[in-house]
């Protein structure tokens, strides 16, 4: 190990130190509000309990100390051992630039996957650049809340705004923002859950970073149902079994003690665990109520149907039954990204990486209801833009949700779901007509709209969706006019350049070169004063990962 990988890692630790004893325990949702002091006196049993836990290869391990979370090597060994490292990921190369003249419609499918991420946080905590794959721009830019104006009604799933102002890398670009922000509903709203864990206790889980971490992750979400919601446990490795049938939600002691009770050994025969897991899933089924597995594991399978495209169809056949599917990953070594987004992709479910316990509390106690509850399904967005006023546009993020453009009007083509109280942010680069572009002006084009009618537009965004239960899709439009642009970037809203330096970052760090005019520093600065309001930390921490960057 280099001496600057060990410096890196020293600065991690403090950085994350430091950052993360500013006011972790203030809240600004109902859910969070209503956290009782007994759990999370449980977070720091929790916590100490996996410390105790036996150690292997563990890089590091999370502490709760009273509403303070600190990265803290596990005893006994070397914090920061390097691993052979089996990851894999989907080949994601950023979107390339295209000329409006010939390519007037963007479309996709909305993520709020947050995943990479986590993950890449992973990495970089760990001293390590992180391979240019397991950077997906959306999803850090979506790892964040923001305050978007909020529907009053669930007639009105979500609010659709626009922003637009100029690139701080670039000043012949431009950057548009689409925002949308699901209606959000108090706690006794939310519709009753039949959840099926399935757990991967194969001999790769036996590290503390791993089983012991999932155990307590899948037991902070256990305690926060009630007597209405339904839990089961699956397990699988050499085969697959059921530890818990389907049991009441308030049974809280049946299902830790089960959770408590796996012990990790053995292949992988993970076909077996999904098919078992899915029986459950009917077994234990709730008509107009949220039905979902919840995949937990750090890799692969290596025992029966292997195929991604198998294993895809499988969930799908699900999906359509009403069952959907998250995937939570673990660890690191051989931990399959590629498998675990796209097998939540089809199942109408999102893909989460758990690295430590403050984020499995993000994911599966301040973002229960959006985790497990869809407001709109199906939801696609298509930008037509205007080639009078736009050269140039590229999207950031979103290389495996792209659909053709025709699919936009198809119900019957699958896109994501937007979970109560979830914001989704789409940024385009522009660059204008007139300005300096990447590609030459075409010789043969003509002029395709009037220019007296739509001089000042730039684009129509229009978002199709469904509402839960319905087969039938609805539409909601918006016209972009330049004039309403931010003439700086200085003077756009704070939620706008904190996304913005998310995208610089995650493009700088996946070596794209589209934002070689902005450095690390500068990132970290405009971060750093549009903070906002951090409750959690993830604001401060995310400006100390720019910081590590920057070292590697």
């Amino acid at each position: 190990m280099t001496f600057n990988q060990i410096t890196i890692a020293i600065f991690a630790a403090l950085t994350v130190v430091v950052g993360c004893s500013e006011s972790i325990h203030d809240t600004t949702n109902a859910e969070a509000q209503k956290q009782s002091p007994a759990l999370q006196k449980e977070v720091v049993e929790m916590d100490h309990a996996l410390r105790a836990a036996p150690t292997t290869k563990v890089a590091y391990s999370q502490v709760a100390t009273d509403h303070q979370f600190m990265v803290m090597p596990m005893s006994g060994i070397d914090p920061y051992v390097q691993i052979e490292s089996r990851d894999n990921y989907l080949d994601t190369p950023s979107n390339a630039t295209k000329l409006v003249t010939t390519s007037p419609l963007s479309t996709f499918s909305i993520d709020v996957d947050t995943g990479s991420y986590a993950n890449v946080r992973s990495y970089l905590k760990m001293g390590n650049k992180p391979p240019g794959d397991a950077i997906r721009e959306e999803a850090f830019i979506n790892y964040f809340d923001y305050a978007y104006p909020t529907p009053v009604t669930k007639a009105r799933p979500f609010s659709l705004s626009t922003e637009l102002a100029p690139a701080p890398w670039n000043a012949d670009r431009k950057l548009m923002r689409i925002a949308l922000k699901g209606y959000d509903i108090p706690a006794s709203e939310r519709k009753a859950s039949n959840l099926v864990f399935l757990v991967d206790v194969s001999g790769s889980m036996n590290e503390p970073n791993k089983l012991p971490l999932l155990v307590q992750s899948l037991s902070l979400l256990a305690k926060n149902l009630g007597g209405k919601d339904k839990v089961s446990l699956v397990t699988y490795a050499g085969n697959s079994s059921v530890v818990l049938e389907p049991t009441s939600g308030d049974n809280q002691h049946a299902i830790v003690d089960a959770l408590k009770s796996l012990q990790a050994g053995g292949g992988t025969y993970g076909e077996s665990g999904i098919k078992l897991a899915y029986q459950q899933a009917k077994k234990g089924f709730i008509k107009d109520g949220v039905n979902r597995v919840i995949l937990a594991t750090d890799g692969d399978f290596n025992v029966g149907v292997t195929s991604l495209d198998a294993l895809k169809d499988l969930v799908e056949d699900e999906r359509e039954n009403g069952i959907s599917l998250t995937t939570l990953g673990f660890g690191r070594g051989n931990y399959n990204d590629a498998m675990m987004e796209q097998l939540a992709n089809v199942g109408d479910g999102n893909h989460a990486y758990i690295d430590t316990l403050h984020e499995a509390q993000k994911v599966l106690l301040r973002q229960m209801s959006g985790t497990l509850q869809s407001i709109a399904e199906d939801v696609k967005i298509q930008v037509e833009f205007n080639p009078d006023t736009v050269k140039e546009y590229r999207l950031i993020g979103y290389q495996n949700r792209k659909l053709r453009d025709e699919d936009f009007n198809n119900d019957k083509v699958d896109a994501g779901e937007i979970g109560v109280g979830h914001t989704v942010t789409a940024l385009y680069e522009l660059t204008l007509v007139g300005d300096q572009g990447r590609i030459d002006n075409l010789r043969y084009q003509q002029k395709q709209v009037d220019n007296s009618t739509h001089s000042d537009e730039l684009a129509q965004v229009k978002v199709r969706y469904k509402l839960p239960g319905n087969d039938k899709s609805q539409l909601t439009t918006q016209v972009i006019n330049g004039s309403k642009g931010k003439p700086t970037f200085a003077q756009a809203s704070e939620d706008f350049q904190f996304a913005t330096a998310v995208a610089a970052f995650a493009q700088k760090l996946k070596d794209n070169h589209y934002v070689n005019g902005l450095a690390y520093s500068q990132i970290a600065d405009i971060a750093r004063e549009n903070r906002g309001k951090d409750p959690y930390n993830y604001r401060g921490e995310f400006i100390s990962l720019v910081e590590i960057a920057q070292n590697l």
